[in-house]
């Protein structure tokens, strides 16, 4: 049942918004009773905190398993990486738009977890950029830390407009991505 609310809720509050979301529509949606949902919540914001940490735990979890493959070169690390945060908006879009947009209503207290494990996500990217400028894989004249807000601005942003069932596949929004990232725009 926790399952169950917690995926009520994302669907909820990607459509409606946290704050224009009541615990009574949760029950009403599920048709369980308020009890139901403090037996596994003792707050709404409880309940989006547990949503936020889920989300960039598992995030975090599944860039490890790439940071830890000695067998690639950082661009193909990067690229994984890159990929991985695009291919989530097939499975967890909704849950990615709550991610983003709904974190101010977290108390301070957890928005400071949030953005610790966040800003380990970034720098984990940022090694990556590093290591490949060190081993002349990457460009040296370019600072590391813009590059990969800019990475991350560009994947991330996508949770806004990018519709995976559309006309463009995430293979493609990847792979122009990556191209664009590694080799810019001007024709050679």
């Amino acid at each position: 049942m926790k399952r169950k609310i917690t995926e009520k809720s994302i669907e909820l509050f990607e459509k409606k918004g946290f704050s224009q979301t009541s615990i009574q529509d949760i029950v009403d949606s599920l048709q369980v009773t308020k009890g139901t949902f403090y037996y596994y919540f003792s707050s709404k914001e409880q309940l989006l905190m547990d949503i936020h940490l889920e989300y960039i735990t598992d995030l975090l979890g599944r860039q490890q398993q790439i940071l830890q493959n000695d067998l690639i070169t950082n661009k193909e690390k990067l690229k994984k990486i890159m990929t991985l945060l695009i291919d989530d908006i097939k499975d967890k879009g909704a849950n990615g738009r709550v991610f983003f947009r709904e974190i101010r209503h977290l108390i301070n207290e957890n928005i400071d977890k949030i953005k610790q494990k966040r800003t380990l996500f970034r720098l984990n990217i940022e090694k990556i950029i590093q290591d490949g400028v060190n081993n002349g894989e990457f460009r040296s004249d370019l600072r590391t830390d813009m590059v990969t807000f800019g990475i991350l601005g560009l994947t991330n942003y996508c949770y806004n407009w990018f519709n995976p069932n559309g006309e463009v596949t995430t293979e493609q929004l990847i792979d122009t991505y990556v191209e664009m990232i590694l080799h810019g725009i001007i024709k050679a």
